[in-house]
């Protein structure tokens, strides 16, 4: 029976379906000797097949997997080339898929010129390569230290379009590193860092390695310059160059649930988005809102904000208000919505967060005696911002947190069209440092605030680095980091002490007091997230 259900060769088949049939059978399998064997019996005398992109593609995707297998390499270079030329020949247009598949063969026998030529074509042809086109020609380049070769691609890369990421980092990073480019290990750590979040043990090995070997002394900067770099960068990195003196000293090593190195002492940053991105990401939002919102209304509130942008924290009201209402009996609480706002105001110094709600929801509100009371002491307090009719209230306190560069209250992920509209490059990092989620155990509020520290590659003040290696650790505390310090300067001191607005700049522990937990046992804690702006230079 088992046998009569097998899929059976169909029969009375043309040479060109035979071949597919076969081609096919052979790539499912892997098997490039029997591909090859067919190629040759099929491509010759009165019989000859013509072949397709297609058939084309998929023996020389053949040839380039089989390059791993050392028995089956030279076979591969041997015939994948021959084929290609075949197809050339033949007036069959390669894609990025044969161009791919070709430069590996050519990366294989060490001839990163030619596999870069291949890409080059392609893009003489009006077709656009991927990273996996390039790959080739960079790794090559890379593995025989021909480091302005591997440059000359990667500017050809970032010139198309295409995006390096965690391998070509580490490859142009070593291959900076093992030719004593310090500049360029500098300019591809930076990349490093705005790439990916923790590094693989693989790239951690490169980057040890580099500060194992380097050993010459930074550019001495003015304190007030490096401080100002890392303000406007958001935190964790200045970017301004190596600095400091003497040998560089690598440990691996834990942070605590604070943020603090246990091997060199020093505070980790928690990490905001740029100045530049904070400023791109507003304008995104009007953008949209103006496009989806009555334009006049949107920029009413615009104007509003822009007149009392006093706020520390903005909260979604209609995210507290039914939170777990889903039951018969539930609705709008406003009675935890007051206990989030009671919260942040004394949290905060007494100073009122700025409640959004939408104008119905307040309507509604107003028409009950014992409800009416609170929505009164929140407009008496300028801490009420109410809708108007047919809007959507997510642009409002999504701008409003953004613009004023504070706290969010609200548990929404942000994973709703509107949102992915936004693009998702800084987004995340955003949420990270400004979104406050909460929930009510038994009544009791518990406010979770962003980690006190960014899991992320920083550069310190002091020149040193901190660079968080991936593992299977969850927990922030169990994670293992690369500390890099200087010697001569692990027990110096900046030229001047740090002050708590330098902290808020972000370069500092920015939420150091918001640890998640639940900060209603301790009533001393300050919840403000808000990044001051810098103040005027004096130069």
């Amino acid at each position: 029976m088992a046998a009569t259900l097998r899929k059976k060769k169909p029969k009375n088949q043309s040479a060109e379906a035979q071949f597919n049939y076969n081609l096919n059978s052979h790539s499912k399998s892997k098997d490039l000797r029997s591909a090859l064997s067919l190629y040759d019996s099929s491509t010759g005398g009165e019989t000859a097949v013509r072949l397709s992109q297609h058939h084309f593609n998929t023996l020389l995707y053949l040839c380039s997997i089989s390059l791993a297998d050392p028995s089956a390499k030279d076979l591969a270079l041997e015939h994948g080339f021959r084929i290609y030329d075949h197809m050339v020949a033949s007036g069959v247009k390669p894609n990025e898929a044969s161009i791919t598949s070709v430069a590996r063969l050519a990366a294989a026998k060490g001839d990163g010129g030619y596999a870069f030529d291949l890409v080059k074509n392609l893009i003489a042809e009006k077709s656009l390569p991927r990273l996996r086109t390039y790959d080739p020609a960079l790794f090559c380049f890379c593995e025989k230290l021909e480091a302005d070769r591997a440059f000359e691609v990667e500017e050809h890369m970032g010139s198309n379009g295409v995006v390096l990421e965690e391998a070509e980092l580490a490859a142009l990073l070593k291959v900076s590193s093992e030719t004593g480019k310090q500049q360029k290990v500098y300019e591809y750590l930076q990349k490093l860092r705005k790439a990916v979040r923790c590094v693989r043990q693989e790239t951690a090995d490169v980057i040890r390695d580099w500060f194992d070997r380097f050993d010459c002394d930074g550019v001495e900067l003015d304190v007030g310059l490096i401080r100002d770099a890392i303000a406007r960068n958001g935190g964790g990195w200045h970017g301004l160059g190596w600095t400091g003196e003497g040998k560089w000293a690598v440990e691996r090593g834990r942070v605590d649930v604070a943020g603090k190195c246990l091997c060199c002492g020093e505070q980790l940053a928690c990490v905001d988005i740029a100045e530049e991105e904070t400023e791109m990401f507003a304008r995104s939002i009007t953008g949209l809102a103006l496009d989806r919102e009555v334009k006049a209304n949107f920029s009413e509130f615009q104007d509003w904000l822009e007149k009392n942008g006093h706020y520390e924290a903005i909260v979604d009201a209609a995210n507290v208000g039914l939170y777990q209402q889903n039951f018969s009996e539930g609705g709008f609480s406003i009675s935890q919505l007051d206990a989030v706002v009671k919260e942040l105001y004394n949290r905060n110094g007494k100073k009122w967060p700025l409640i959004v709600l939408h104008n119905k929801r307040v309507r509604a509100l107003l028409e009950n005696a014992s409800h009416r009371k609170f929505i009164e002491e929140w407009k008496e307090n300028g801490a009420l911002y109410t809708t108007p009719h047919g809007s959507n209230d997510d642009w409002y306190w999504l701008y409003a947190a953004v613009k004023l560069r504070c706290l969010l209250v609200t548990n929404d992920e942000m994973r709703d069209h509107i949102f992915e509209l936004l693009g998702s490059s800084f987004f995340i990092k955003w949420k990270e440092r400004h979104q406050v989620k909460y929930t009510f155990a038994k009544g009791t509020l518990k406010l979770q605030m962003p980690a006190p520290f960014s899991v992320v590659i920083q550069e310190s003040e002091k020149g040193s680095w901190h660079v968080p290696i991936a593992g299977s650790d969850t927990e922030e505390s169990a994670q293992t980091w690369l500390c890099i310090t200087r010697t001569s300067s692990a027990d110096k001191t900046p030229k001047e002490s740090m002050t708590m607005e330098a902290s808020e700049n972000g370069h500092e522990n920015c939420c150091k007091s918001h640890h998640a937990s639940d900060i209603s046992d301790s009533k001393t804690t300050a919840i403000t997230g808000k990044r001051k702006e810098r103040s005027p230079s004096h130069s």
